[in-house]
C-alpha cells in the first residue's frame, strides 16, 4: 500500500512515496515560495500516484484541535501568505483523501518511534537544533498536543556568565532558541557553526545550553529517550560534551537505569535526515485508520 508525505518546512516542501514499512520510493522538493504557487506543484506531484492517506508534517505554529473550526491551519508565521492557511482542508479537496496532520517536529518523533533509535518506547522527546529549535514529545505513547502543540524551543534558560552574545529570538531575551540556535551562534561568533569547528569555547557554551534544557526536559516529561537532530547537531563532538554537563546537572537524583547510559539515552537522530519525511508517512497511515 502507497502513502503520500509531505514535510512542509519555511524553506522547502520536501514530497514523498512511502509503503507501510517506512521505505521511501521516490522524494521530491519544492521551494516554499506562496500557498499560491507552492501548493498546486505538491498536489499535482501526488495525483495518479494511487495513495491511501497523506500524511504533512508541518511548520508551525499550527492548530491541531481536532474540534476548532480552524483545525489544519497554519496559525501565525512570519512566512508570507502562510499564516491563516489551512493546508489540510486544501489537501482534503485536491486530493479526496484522508490526510494526517502533526508538527514537523512531532513528525521526526514519530519517525523515530515507528523506525528509528526510539522504536517500541512510549515516552521520548525529539529536539530539532538548527535555524530555530523545536520539539516533538510523545507521552505514555501518544504525541503531545495540549492548548497549541509543544513550543519547547522557548524554554527559558539561566544566560552563561560567560557568555560574550545575546539572545536572538525576538520574543525572549534568554530562551534556549534565543541562546543556542545556528542564528544564535552566528550572531555570538561572527560565523557560522560549520566554521568554528575547532573551537572549543564556542561548544562549551553550546553544550552547557543545550544540556541545562535537557535537565528540563528530563525532570518534567520524564522521557526514555531524547534524540537531538537539526544542523547544529551535525557537529557530533557535542554529544560527549553534553552527556558529561547532563550528567553534572542530575548530580545523581535521577536513579533509573538510563542515567547509566548516557550513551543510549542522549542520541543523534538516526534515520539519515529522512525521520520527517517517514514520519509524515506513518501520519498518512494513522490518518486510515
Amino acid at each position: 500500500m502507497l502513502y503520500g508525505a509531505l514535510e512542509a518546512g519555511g524553506t522547502k516542501m520536501v514530497c514523498a512515496i512511502g509503503n507501510e514499512n517506512g521505505e521511501i520510493l521516490e522524494q521530491v522538493k519544492f521551494p516554499t515560495e506562496t500557498p499560491e504557487t507552492t501548493m498546486p506543484q505538491i498536489f499535482d506531484y501526488f495525483k495518479g500516484k494511487d495513495i491511501k492517506a497523506l500524511g504533512i508534517a508541518c511548520f508551525g505554529p499550527i492548530d491541531l484541535r481536532t474540534d476548532s473550526p480552524t483545525y489544519g491551519s497554519i496559525t501565525s508565521t512570519p512566512k508570507k501568505g502562510w499564516s491563516g492557511y489551512n493546508i489540510v482542508k486544501a489537501a482534503k479537496e485536491a486530493l479526496g483523501i484522508p490526510v494526517g496532520f502533526d508538527t514537523d517536529v512531532n513528525g521526526s518523533l514519530l519517525g523515530e518511534v515507528t523506525w528509528g533509535c526510539a522504536k517500541g518506547l512510549s515516552d521520548a522527546i525529539y529536539l530539532t537544533i538548527g535555524t530555530g529549535i523545536g520539539g516533538g514529545i510523545m507521552t505514555n505513547g501518544k504525541l503531545l498536543h495540549g492548548m497549541l502543540h509543544p513550543e519547547a524551543g522557548h524554554l527559558r534558560l539561566p544566560r552563561l556568565k560567560n557568555d560574550p552574545g545575546k539572545s536572538v529570538c525576538p520574543y525572549h531575551d534568554n530562551c534556549f532558541e534565543g541562546l543556542a540556535s545556528g542564528p544564535s551562534i552566528k550572531a555570538r561568533w561572527g560565523k557560522t557553526a560549520d566554521l568554528l569547528t575547532d573551537n572549543n569555547e564556542v561548544w562549551e557554551i553550546e553544550a552547557e545550553y543545550i544540556a541545562t534544557a535537557l535537565m528540563d526536559y528530563a525532570v518534567i516529561l520524564s522521557p526514555k529517550k531524547i534524540i537531538l537532530g537539526g544542523g547544529v547537531m551535525h557537529q557530533e563532538q557535542l554529544f560527549p560534551m553534553i552527556r558529561a554537563k547532563f550528567k553534572e546537572l542530575v548530580n545523581g537524583y535521577i536513579v533509573t537505569d538510563e542515567m547509566n547510559h548516557l550513551d543510549d539515552y542522549i542520541v543523534p537522530a538516526s534515520l539519515n535526515d529522512n525521520q520527517g519525511i517517514m514520519g509524515a508517512v506513518k501520519l498518512a497511515m494513522d490518518a486510515c485508520e
